[in-house]
């Protein structure tokens, strides 16, 4: 443990020693994903026996009870909590260093040693917990890196000169010429030879929707085949695979040491040595000038009482952990005080599209029925979904499901095919019921009158028509026919959140900045959800390592940049930027881990707030910090000038630490998670 983690607790971000950076190996694949439990880290159970022994201890003491009644649990809450950073200081030394774990160690042994055994053990509690949270840290951080291995499958089927034959997903070469039968991952990023198919590629690039994939389109590796057959050329090595290199950008940025704590790592020996070399002159000076051997060394273990940093953890801790309750309490998970304040700092926000400003989904926005068709909304409603109805894509339910939120009957439909891409067909009492793409092909020429009139009804105002465009405002639009006439059209989009806006316009508040919106879906769908939450800058068709880039060249620029995002292909921005926040309710599990935060019920308007939570925590943190310097300063100069009293140097350095963890404690208070507006987000 090093005084980073003493002082800011246990980060996201932290340094991953083992297991090494995982590789693309079959083993890796096929090896059930396991996600680490807190017990089963030694060091939690050590911090919890300690713990445990010295609330046990408390009241017992407090009680003044005999002391063979509470000193056996003090006992086993120092050698719980203290053999282990007692071994590492050891071991540090050995290495000609001194860290603050060797430090605090001797300042709890001294004052043991002068009957402090309270103050010594509650530093022994304070070490075990902050080393437990920090490898419980990187353990969960190093599972999700390796789960991301299970998108990608284990082997896939190449095509030779003499027929087909399985092999490791490793074993592949570029140019080698795969077969992905339906239903199947892609084994490795190529292009495809031949076949019709549409990918379900939402981990890569975030697109909500399956993309068709034709000859000479690109497929990644890790995405899911839909419901054709691809032939595919494989065009990078599988450790090159864009699903590989989500790994090692996640790995590099989770390797990669916040600021403070550099800043604290610089200063941590020097404050280590000092405060020896002050203990052990203020120890030895008094014997040399002819002081009892008792009275220096009761003078000495007084001051390493008052320098202790007891004041300074709990000027830092209090404000951080109250805040990171508070915001829990109203679905916000902030996994450590480092994260807590690493979020207050931002002044910049780049936020993911698909499944964080929209809802991740498609929803028919619009049902508008052909002038002379006969229909109203509902009946074309209820005729495609019955037609839909066998169907499993994605825009297949989102039909059934609103022409089930309107209770429409869906009559029975025979004789269904479904061509990937293109749409379905089928046969709805008794007549023949198309529902597909405007450039799907499965229908016979479509009346160019009924397409205009379609187009003006949806209030266009052009009279063009959309059959050429698949994509309007944003949405997707299907034709629907009946016996090959045009009968109406549907518009599915994934709709903006309800507080999408809002976050937005609260984070351009706090910040100075328009967010900036990082996307791997394309421009126009881009353009939509921007001009509907008041985005400006819009960056579209972005892959993982693009959205990193975006951050990184923000950062560049001198900005401290909180991303927001849900899927796996936003993991590698998260953790490179100054502060990740997921969506928690479909976030993909990378995404949950890497992140900073997590917005437990994907309620957006908690994310300016949980800002703004964390600037209040930093300044109290300033406030605490003061007043324990002063204190701690005081008692001090106090020890050294002048003769301060044991019980009294303890008072002051035990009440400058109620002092400023009462101050802390103040977020806990419902008051402190209200907007500036007088409202707050929902309760859990």
């Amino acid at each position: 443990m090093n005084l980073h983690v003493f002082l800011y607790g246990a980060g996201v971000s932290s340094t991953l020693d083992s297991p090494p950076v995982p590789t693309l190996d079959a083993s890796a694949r096929t090896a059930p994903r396991r996600r680490t439990r807190f017990l089963a880290l030694p060091e939690a159970r050590w911090a919890l026996l300690a713990t445990a022994a010295f609330l046990s201890a408390l009241p017992l003491h407090f009680a003044d009870a005999p002391g063979w009644t509470y000193g056996p649990l003090y006992a086993i809450a120092y050698l719980a909590g203290g053999w282990e950073p007692a071994l590492e200081g050891l071991r540090a030394l050995r290495g000609k260093t001194l860290d603050v774990d060797l430090l605090m160690i001797v300042a709890a042994l001294g004052a043991a040693a002068i009957g402090q055994v309270l103050d010594g053990a509650l530093l022994i509690v304070i070490f075990a917990t902050s080393g437990a949270l920090e490898a419980l840290a990187t353990a969960r951080t190093a599972d999700s890196v390796r789960g991301l291995l299970d998108l990608a499958p284990a082997t896939a089927t190449r095509v030779t000169a003499d027929g087909e034959e399985s092999v490791p997903v490793n074993r592949l070469s570029v140019g080698d010429e795969l077969l992905i039968r339906p239903g199947e991952r892609i084994g490795a990023d190529g292009r495809v030879l031949d076949g019709t198919s549409e990918a379900d590629q939402a981990t890569i690039t975030g697109e909500p929707l399956p993309v068709l994939k034709t000859p000479g389109d690109e497929v990644f590796a890790g995405t899911l085949n839909g419901t054709g057959a691809l032939r595919v050329r494989v065009e990078r090595d599988p450790a090159d695979s864009v699903i590989a290199r989500i790994v090692i950008l996640v790995e590099e940025a989770s390797r990669t040491k916040a600021p403070t704590q550099l800043f604290i790592e610089k200063i941590e020996q020097r404050y280590a040595v000092g405060v020896v070399a002050a203990t052990l002159t203020v120890f030895a000076v008094p014997l040399a000038f002819g002081a009892d051997l008792t009275g220096a060394l009761l003078r000495a273990m007084t001051f390493m009482i008052v320098a202790s940093p007891c004041a300074v953890v709990l000027a830092t801790m209090p404000p951080l952990l109250s805040a990171i309750a508070t915001a829990g309490r109203h679905g916000v998970l902030v996994k450590s005080a480092l994260a807590m304040e690493r979020l207050g700092e931002i002044d910049t926000a780049a936020l993911d599209k698909t499944g964080t400003l929209t809802e991740g989904a498609p929803e028919v926005t619009a049902v508008r029925p052909a002038t002379g068709s006969g229909l109203d909304e509902d009946a074309l409603l209820a005729l495609a979904a019955a037609a839909e109805h066998p169907s499993e894509h994605p825009l297949a339910r989102a039909i059934v499901v609103a022409a089930r939120a309107r209770d429409l009957r869906l009559a029975p439909a025979r004789d269904f095919t479904a061509k990937p891409g293109h749409g379905v067909t089928a046969t709805v009492d008794g007549r023949f019921v198309t529902v597909g793409r405007p450039d799907s092909g499965l229908d016979a020429e479509a009346d160019t009158d009924a397409d205009a009139e379609a187009d003006t009804d949806a209030g266009t105002g052009t009279g063009t028509r959309m059959d050429r465009d698949t994509d309007v405002e944003g949405g997707t639009v299907v034709r629907v026919e009946r016996d090959g006439a045009l009968v109406g059209t549907l518009v599915l989009a994934d709709r903006p959140r309800a507080d999408a806006a809002e976050t937005a316009a609260g984070l351009t508040a706090l910040t100075g900045t328009s967010p900036v919106l990082l996307t791997g879906d394309n421009p126009r769908a881009a353009a939509q959800v921007a001009t509907a939450t008041g985005i400006t800058d819009v960056r579209a068709s972005l892959l993982p390592e693009d959205k990193v880039t975006a951050v990184r060249e923000l950062q560049r620029a001198g900005r401290k940049v909180l991303f927001v995002g849900d899927g796996v292909n936003d993991a590698p921005a998260l953790a490179a930027a100054h502060a990740g926040v997921a969506m928690g309710r479909a976030g993909s599990d990378l995404a949950l881990e890497t992140a900073d935060a997590v917005v437990v019920r994907d309620e957006l308007a908690a994310i300016p707030a949980v800002v703004r939570l964390s600037r209040a925590a930093r300044r109290l943190v300033v406030q605490n910090l003061l007043v324990a310097g002063t204190f701690i300063t005081v008692l001090v100069l106090w020890d050294l000038l002048g003769h301060l009293p044991l019980p009294l140097g303890v008072a002051g350095h035990e009440g400058s630490t109620v002092l400023v963890g009462l101050n802390g404690l103040r977020l806990l208070r419902e008051s402190a998670w209200r907007r500036p507006d007088g409202g707050r987000p929902r309760a859990l």
